[in-house]
């Protein structure tokens, strides 16, 4: 009897499957029309309890690692990206400057920012050039996870190191609770850190303007709407579908690179030419989305552009010939579409029914409460 108790307690001993640690799967609202290839690695799988604390990290100032009570230590994803511009920075910005925002330690970046909006349906490689890839051979240059670990070790971003972020949050009484509700145990790495802010960021689609209602069939646009939706996507219009959203692409991007015959001269090394050599990608950047255009100025590459009013002035008659300009823009020869000043307006009209407004205030995206 008493071998048969030992026996039977030893094999209870380990874990069974049901015993492993599993968190809540995350399901992903997609809109209806919508891509369904979605870019989520395979070991990192969304999970409530990890988007929660993705949440939590992305607006947490202390992410860069606390230093005493000093209010310039503190800054976080959300201190630029704000909800309300698209999780952008905005024109009004206090970390911005002439296009470009600007780090903890006042250096400005290359580049203007990249609304995050739809990343998820992203497979074509993230930043204006397209440098982080899932096939690059650099491991840490491949996903979202690793753009994460830029943004804290990036002079012009929070120019911290991961000992330091990692040493802040695993001080803070209501995280180690929270890594373990994701990922099974209290221990806080960078890994974690980035995977958690990453899984947030994924859930961040908007799909719900004024124009996916329209093509839903529950609401109408107005005339000038129409005849700018018109103009979109015909070439004897303003052409703009090739890039932003052509075969019924409702994200309103290819998430492809164009060189669109903003200049004549090219003097940016951050290009797509800077990633793949290809001299054909010379002077081009990626298509950034439409989808709330209205509220993501400053726009283009570097931010020289403040209003929409002179995106659409430029590509009606402000390109600029060059070699490279990408064979897709047939209103080269032109110098732009030469649209009228009705044409301009109603362009502009069915530019702003892309503004989806309960993304950009759905308080699943928002900062928690809680948060000091």
């Amino acid at each position: 009897m008493i071998l048969v108790l030992i026996v039977s307690t030893l094999s209870c001993n380990p874990p069974t499957p049901s015993e492993e640690f599993k968190a809540t799967p995350y399901e992903l609202q997609i809109p209806k029309y919508f891509p369904t290839l979605l870019n989520i690695p395979d070991d990192n799988p969304m999970t409530v309890e990890g988007v929660k604390l993705g949440r939590y990290l992305f607006y947490d100032g202390r992410l860069r690692g606390y230093s005493g009570d000093n209010p310039d230590s503190l800054m976080s994803c959300a201190t630029c990206h704000i909800q309300e511009y698209g999780f952008e920075c905005g024109l009004d910005h206090p970390k911005y400057t002439d296009g470009h925002p600007y780090g903890i330690k006042g250096k400005h970046t290359t580049h203007s920012m990249l609304p995050l909006i739809n990343l998820v349906f992203n497979n074509k490689g993230y930043f204006w050039n397209g440098s982080v890839y899932n096939e690059h051979p650099n491991p840490q240059m491949r996903n979202i996870e690793d753009i994460v670990l830029m943004a804290i070790v990036a002079e012009d971003e929070m120019f911290s190191t991961p000992e330091r972020a990692v040493k802040t949050i695993e001080n803070i009484s209501i995280y180690p609770p929270m890594f373990k509700a994701a990922f099974g145990t209290e221990e806080v790495t960078i890994e974690r850190i980035q995977k958690a802010i990453a899984q947030f960021m994924r859930t961040l689609i908007s799909g719900n303007s004024k124009f996916d209602r329209y093509i839903r069939g529950i609401e109408q646009l107005s005339p000038d709407e129409l005849a700018g939706f018109v103009l979109f996507t015909t070439e004897e219009g303003a052409d703009c579908f090739h890039c932003h959203g052509s075969d019924g692409n409702l994200l309103m991007t290819t998430n492809d690179f164009y060189n669109n015959a903003l200049d004549s001269v090219f003097t940016n090394l951050q290009d797509r030419y800077s990633v793949t050599q290809n001299p054909s990608d010379i002077g081009a950047f990626r298509a950034p989305t439409l989808r709330n255009i209205e509220v993501t100025a400053p726009y283009m590459f570097d931010g020289r552009f403040k209003t929409l009013d002179e995106v659409i002035d430029f590509y009606s008659e402000g390109l600029h010939y060059t070699p490279y300009v990408h064979p897709l823009m047939h209103k080269i020869a032109d110098g732009g579409a030469m649209l009228t000043p009705r044409q301009k307006r109603q362009l502009k009209a069915f530019l702003l029914s892309l503004t989806d407004h309960e993304f950009l205030n759905n308080p699943e995206f928002s900062k928690p409460d809680n948060l000091p």
